[in-house]
């Protein structure tokens, strides 16, 4: 019952389609009815020897009656209650992608890749196979067993059907508790499945790692540990899965012989035809269905009950990251403030002490070793975590206060790690709005100096760069995500280490068109190349997650601090390369 409530909004909101599909059940079990009746009906009339050839012509009428009856019934029922089925996937789908997309990356740290594929796959699938063969199943079987039964009640012999039941309650018991071996057997298959999803995700992920260290070897070992931990969860699933239908063939082989010592000793007695013992046996032979479906019914409930409390965990988990109850209705880009006391990630404090201020339109340079806190700062802009301890404030509000939608429509974000989606070049580049010409994503390609990268290419704009950009350079990838970003024309344009793979001549083009367009919009630029940010307004050098320096290039030079030291080391390594060339 567990199972049905929690699916009761569904059944309530497709409840016509199933009525339908319910009541062209229901007329299939009438229907199966009628071969037995005639079959015992034409013996009889054999036997007493009164058979005439009109009445066999009409009982072969109502053979083939029936039989295109049950043949339209069966499409019907099929496709009302089976097919409305695949409607629960489709909404259960969205609902986990919809989850998903607004999850902040907190969530993402606790759920693999793989294992919210395992979700929205196997899982899905359990739940749907319970809302149109589990369905099937209990309305079939229920309807099936109890026109039979009281057909061969009331108009056989109620002897013999009391006889032919006594199996049942201790069925009943067996298979309950085979189901709830079942249960448990099925939550460890498919936590098993989730895990080898993420390994197999992982792995396809990683080969060029792995062929490049030449580890083939030992990640087949790693992935064949994992395969073969499944295959034995599913061996033992399937274990207990094929106890069910021997274990009702078991009983129902009683129910038969019960039947037939019973039957014969009546025959014998005059109490009951021959027809009437033939027709009870037909009769009985058709509750093997419903016996079976009983033994099939607790399979799939218990893979479906598994499978719905995995996916409910799942949609139950909460963005730390939320809209606030009272948005403010308007945003406009404006004075950026940051007064951060505190911020941390699972108690680790990252950031400590930020204090700054940048003007609409400004640029401001990040720069520091790795791991000072420079993409912390940015991904706190961002709200893809919230500050604990102070806030971030734009046109003097809270952050916060604002839609999350309406912040982020407000930026462009080019990350470290730019994702690349396994479509064309043009198709990457207007993701953001797919209304925009072919002109537009030629202009914003030649300001990141990539325009000429690909009109060299086959199929130019139309290439098909491959899962995560696969078929790009380094230096390639970045300009086309920084073409992305800066294509929509953001009012603020986050670029977070995004000219590292460029050569200098490349980033001081692309830096030079940032100042030339970026005019009255400001810009937040992280980068280990100092010569990226020479030309910010305001420049921080972070360390431990603090701001150690702060000004513009000639203040930091003139400060002989961590930044003039760094900027000198590179202008000699910058001119040691260009007198080896």
């Amino acid at each position: 019952m567990f199972i049905i409530q929690k699916l009761w909004w569904f059944f309530k909101l497709e409840k016509r389609r199933y009525l339908v599909g319910i009541v062209a059940l229901s007329l299939v079990a009438v229907l199966n009815l009628i071969p037995p009746m005639v079959m015992g009906y034409v013996i009889d009339a054999i036997t007493l020897g009164n058979l005439t050839q009109s009445d066999l012509l009409l009982n072969l009428i109502y053979l083939l009656l029936a039989a295109f009856g049950m043949y339209y019934l069966r499409y019907v029922w099929r496709m009302y209650i089976l097919g409305t089925s695949y409607r629960l996937g489709q909404i259960m789908r969205s609902r986990l992608f919809e989850h998903f997309s607004k999850m902040s990356p907190a969530f993402y740290q606790t759920y693999r890749t793989g294992d919210l594929m395992a979700h929205a796959t196997n899982d899905i699938n359990a739940l749907t196979r319970l809302a149109g063969g589990g369905v099937m199943s209990a309305v079939d079987a229920s309807i099936t067993a109890l026109v039979t039964l009281l057909t061969m009640l009331f108009s056989i012999s109620w002897q013999m059907t009391l006889v032919a039941i006594l199996p049942l309650p201790f069925m009943a018991m067996a298979t309950s508790r085979l189901g709830r071996k079942t249960h448990k057997a099925f939550n460890e298959s498919q936590e098993a499945f989730s895990e080898l999803n993420n390994k197999v995700q992982e792995s396809v992920s990683g080969i060029k790692v792995t062929k490049s260290f030449g580890y083939q070897a030992h990640e087949l070992n790693a992935f064949q540990e994992v395969n073969q931990l499944t295959f034995q969860k599913n061996l033992q699933t399937m274990k207990y899965d094929s106890l069910f239908d021997p274990m009702v063939l078991l009983f129902v082989g009683l129910s038969y012989v019960l039947t037939l010592l019973v039957g014969s000793f009546m025959v014998q007695e005059g109490n009951v035809t021959v027809g009437n013992l033939v027709t009870f046996i037909s009769y009985l032979d058709m509750l093997v269905w419903p016996l079976m479906a009983i033994g099939f019914l607790f399979n799939i409930t218990q893979r479906g009950k598994v499978s719905y409390q995995r996916i409910e965990n799942l949609l139950s988990q909460e963005s730390l990251v939320k809209d606030p109850g009272a948005p403010i209705s308007k945003i406009e880009n404006g004075r950026l403030e940051y007064a951060i006391d505190s911020f941390s990630y699972e108690n680790e404090e990252t950031l400590h002490g930020i204090h700054f201020s940048l003007e609409k339109g400004q640029t401001l340079g990040l720069v520091g070793q790795t791991g000072s806190g420079k993409t912390s700062l940015m991904k706190l802009l961002l709200r893809e975590y919230d500050v604990n301890q102070g806030a971030i404030y734009l046109n003097g509000h809270d952050i916060r206060d604002y839609r999350l939608s309406d912040l982020r429509g407000l930026m462009g974000y080019v990350p470290q790690d730019q994702f690349l989606f396994a479509s064309s070049i043009i198709e990457n580049v207007i993701f953001g709005n797919p209304d925009l010409s072919l002109s537009d994503v030629e202009y914003a390609t030649k300001l990141v100096q990539v325009y000429h990268d690909i009109v060299d290419m086959p199929q130019g704009f139309d290439t098909i760069i491959g899962e995560k950009g696969v078929s790009l350079s380094g230096g390639q990838k970045q300009r086309l995500a920084m073409a992305r970003a800066m294509i929509l024309n953001p009012d603020i344009l986050i670029l977070d280490d995004s000219l590292s793979a460029v050569d200098a001549k490349t980033e001081y083009a692309i830096v030079d068109n940032l100042k030339a367009t970026r005019e009255n919009k400001t810009t937040i630029i992280s980068a280990h190349r100092l010569s990226a940010v020479v030309h910010a307004d305001l420049i921080l050098v972070m360390q431990n997650g603090q701001i150690i320096e702060r000004g513009t290039h000639e203040d930091l030079l003139g400060l002989d601090g961590w930044y003039a030291q760094t900027y000198q080391s590179q202008q000699l390594e910058m001119k040691g390369e260009e007198d080896a060339e």
